[in-house]
């Protein structure tokens, strides 16, 4: 009892210096990380010959390369993350827990590992790519930079950017409540809060290779969009109306998930390089506005979101059968089906035009 009264008034003491400097140290890694890659990338690529331009439109004016390009990249995000479950997995087996010092020294093997992997593949990256030739063409032939205002008068800048920001929405929003979905609306075992995503990132990946195999059009992209839009509003439906003695119908829906990320996702920044075209000057302010609304408006849609966790309702007294509207249902499965197809809807009023380029004749991943 003593020991106890003396653990409480320490923790109303007033803090040392020491500590209060250790705990700020802590995310020094991370800051000074995020700090070189906003802070000194652009200057990085510039000083050493190549331009600071997203970099597909600069390997490349072939359409359907570029919608290529940025179907093997989605391919290998879903790659990273199943890699990061799988390096997970191992070392939460592997290694012992049960202290902190135990979880400690787990998560910093998985982060050990994940860096070794991911310098691996920037080693192939680095001997593998061509250095983009486009930048000293556009300096020959006497581009001029083109003005940001340039964009905003083209009725297709807005179309793009509100598609992809509506695609952004639909994927961050479903990934960041699908965990809370499965397991405190479906009351499924915990293994599925690894097990749906893993389901979802396989499917994605399949999709995103296939992706590859196809001569891209303007009409082919607006087409596949329509397919993944309409296939999230379908799999939305489900999720909203699922009962919990019918969870295991949530892998099927992982599965169509997957698919309609993958459509959606390739698609969507398939039309940005569409918009760019040639005008290879200028896709740096598309590609970082883009990126930028993207972050910002994803970000608001998940604090408003999050404000009403705590109001949403109990349901562990209620019935298996029982169809009750949480948060977590709106959040996974009405919010991404709207986006879906309000992204559908002004994806089919674009009047997108495919330049007369050669095709790809092997695709990335062969």
């Amino acid at each position: 009892m003593v020991n106890h009264i003396e653990d409480d008034e320490s923790l109303t003491k007033p803090l040392g210096r020491c500590s209060v400097f250790y705990y700020g140290v802590g995310h020094m890694l991370n800051d000074i990380t995020s700090a070189c890659w906003f802070t000194y990338l652009l200057v990085f690529l510039t000083d050493i010959g190549l331009s600071p331009r997203s970099m597909v439109n600069c390997i490349t004016l072939n359409s359907t390369s570029r919608v290529v390009l940025a179907s093997c990249r989605n391919a290998f995000t879903m790659v990273a993350n199943l890699s990061l479950y799988a390096v997970a997995f191992v070392v939460f087996n592997v290694v012992g827990a049960g202290t902190p010092a135990a979880v400690e020294n787990q998560y910093r093997w998985i982060a050990y590992i994940s860096i070794f992997i991911g310098s691996c593949f920037v080693v192939v990256f680095a001997f593998g790519i061509r250095e983009p030739r486009l930048k000293l063409e556009a300096r020959v032939k006497g581009y001029v930079r083109i003005s940001w205002m340039y964009w905003f008068k083209k009725i297709l800048y807005h179309q793009v950017a509100l598609v992809y920001v509506l695609t952004r929405l639909v994927t961050n929003v479903s990934q960041a409540f699908l965990a809370f979905y499965v397991i405190n609306d479906l009351q499924m075992r915990l293994s599925s809060k690894a097990l749906v995503p893993a389901i979802i990132f396989v499917c994605s990946f399949i999709v995103s290779v296939l992706l590859q195999e196809i001569k891209w059009t303007s009409k082919r992209l607006k087409g596949f969009y329509t397919a993944g839009g309409l296939l999230w509003v379908l799999c939305g439906t489900g999720i909203l109306l699922l009962p919990r003695n019918m969870n295991a119908f949530m892998y099927i829906l992982a599965i169509f998930i997957g698919i309609a990320n993958a459509l959606i996702m390739v698609t969507g920044v398939g039309m940005q390089s569409v918009l760019v075209g040639r005008d290879l000057n200028g896709c740096a302010f598309v590609y970082g506005s883009l990126s930028f609304l993207d972050k910002m408006i994803c970000g608001v849609a998940l604090f408003v979101l999050e404000s009403y966790q705590k109001s949403s309702p109990e349901l562990h007294n209620c019935s298996l059968s029982y169809h009750f509207f949480s948060l977590n249902r709106y959040a996974l499965g009405l919010v991404p089906a709207v986006c879906a197809l309000l992204g559908v809807i002004v994806t089919c009023s674009m009047n997108l035009q495919t330049p007369t380029l050669v095709p790809l004749v092997e695709p990335l991943l062969g």
